[in-house]
C-alpha cells in the first residue's frame, strides 16, 4: 500500500525540511518521511551503503522529493545515480526547489526527473502544492512494481 512506502525528502535546508513536513501533516499525508540533508545521504540511503548500510532495500520509497542544490553531490547528480540503476530507475523523482534556472528545469527533465516544482515563498501555497503531491504521487499515480525487479 502507498502509505506504508516511505516518502524520500532531499532537503539541507532546515526551514524548508521543518516547512515540509508541516505540510505533509496539514494534508494528512501519512507515509513515513525519511530525510536526506544531502546527496550523498540520499544515495546511501537509496542504495543501503555507508549509514544506511543494512536497510532493507526491498522497501523503496513511494516517492522521492529532490532539491537541487545540495551539499556534497548536487541534485541532479543524485538524480542521474537514481536513474542509472535498474533498481531505482523507475521510482517518482520530484524536483521541488527554488530554482528557477531554466538550464536546470531542463537538466533535471534530460535527467528524467517526473515533475519539477518550484517552491511557493508563501506557506499556504506551499502547503496546496504537497498536498496535491501527496494526492497525486501517494493515490493516484500507479507506480511501476520494483519489488519483481532483480536486486
Amino acid at each position: 500500500m502507498a502509505n506504508e512506502r516511505p516518502i524520500l525528502l532531499v532537503e539541507d535546508n532546515p526551514d524548508d525540511e521543518a516547512l515540509t513536513l508541516r505540510a505533509f501533516g496539514k494534508n494528512r499525508i501519512a507515509n513515513p518521511v525519511v530525510v536526506a540533508r544531502d546527496g550523498v545521504e540520499a544515495i546511501d540511503y537509496l542504495f543501503a551503503s555507508g549509514s544506511h548500510a543494512g536497510r532493507d532495500v526491498s522497501v523503496m520509497p513511494a516517492v522521492i522529493l529532490l532539491d537541487l542544490k545540495l551539499p556534497r553531490i548536487d541534485g541532479l547528480e543524485v538524480l542521474r545515480r537514481i536513474r542509472a540503476d535498474e533498481r531505482t530507475a523507475l521510482l517518482p523523482v520530484v524536483v521541488l526547489t527554488t530554482s528557477r534556472e531554466l538550464q536546470d528545469i531542463r537538466e533535471a527533465y534530460r535527467l528524467g526527473a517526473n515533475s519539477y516544482i518550484r517552491k511557493p515563498v508563501d506557506f499556504e501555497r506551499f502547503i496546496q502544492a504537497v498536498g496535491q503531491l501527496g494526492v497525486y504521487w501517494l493515490s493516484l499515480n500507479e507506480a511501476a512494481d520494483a519489488s519483481s525487479a532483480s536486486y
